[in-house]
């Protein structure tokens, strides 16, 4: 059974076709990188993919099971998590606030309007322990406001780990850092256990072959090129969407 099946995506706004039957087949545990130029959908994909756009066509399946019409918020619950290009955190909360938020939300707890999560030792205990994953542990305490960028996207790595997905969908987690930065983030990628499976989307390849396993190229809204690093480097369509010829 695999992990998350994409069949015949589509979307539009008005007459703009930005997402064109689009099928994707992530087996668990897979790491699978998707690439394309500014304005290829993939964004799109991902927000279609988590129900935060609904398709004007097609099926998205998580682990055997149609999500297609299944709330955004319900997601997180069977089992999907991601990040997003652009960070939405809250600065003037502690890092660790920030994680035990995550968590909160999928606790039964989070229907208590009164509830204080200092106070709720267990989600602390469980954020803490996400954020050692990521290498942040010994500054869990500072404000957000203090925290460098690449320390930022380790952050919204450690709320998605913090939820224990079984789908990790990664939207352009290097992008605006440094190679110090760059090198931190990886490093908490590749330390991901192998059961859980990662979809990422990176604009630049040269960031982030090493990450993958198969590669899916997105042009216009549609898969043109599909397959291991090597067949999708090679491809004479890679090289045309990239570098123009």
């Amino acid at each position: 059974m695999s992990a998350l099946v994409v069949k015949n995506l589509s979307k539009a706004f008005g007459g703009l076709k930005v997402t064109r039957s689009v099928n994707l087949n992530i087996e668990p545990g897979e790491r699978r990188l998707i690439i394309g130029p500014n304005g290829a959908g993939k964004t799109t994909l991902f927000n279609l993919i988590t129900g935060e756009l609904t398709p004007d066509s097609g099926s998205v399946e998580l682990n055997g099971k149609d999500i297609t019409r299944t709330p955004s918020r319900e997601r997180p619950h069977l089992g999907m998590a991601r990040t997003y290009q652009i960070i939405t955190l809250f600065a003037r909360d502690t890092i660790i606030h920030n994680v035990s938020l995550a968590l909160l939300g999928l606790s039964p707890a989070r229907w208590n309007p009164i509830i204080n999560i200092k106070h709720q030792g267990h989600l602390i205990e469980h954020a803490r322990a996400a954020l050692d994953r990521v290498g942040l542990a010994d500054i869990a305490e500072r404000p957000l406001s203090q925290t460098s960028y690449g320390e930022r996207r380790r952050v919204e790595i450690a709320m998605a780990l913090a939820q224990n997905p079984k789908v990790l969908l990664l939207d352009e987690p290097f992008a605006g850092l440094s190679i110090d930065e760059r090198r931190d983030v990886h490093k908490c990628l590749m330390a991901i256990p192998p059961d859980v499976t990662m979809v990422m989307i990176e604009h630049n390849m040269d960031v982030a072959l090493e990450f993958a396993e198969r590669i899916t190229l997105l042009h216009f809204g549609e898969v043109i090129v599909e397959g291991n690093r090597a067949e999708v480097v090679d491809n004479p369509r890679t090289r045309e969407v990239y570098l123009g010829h």
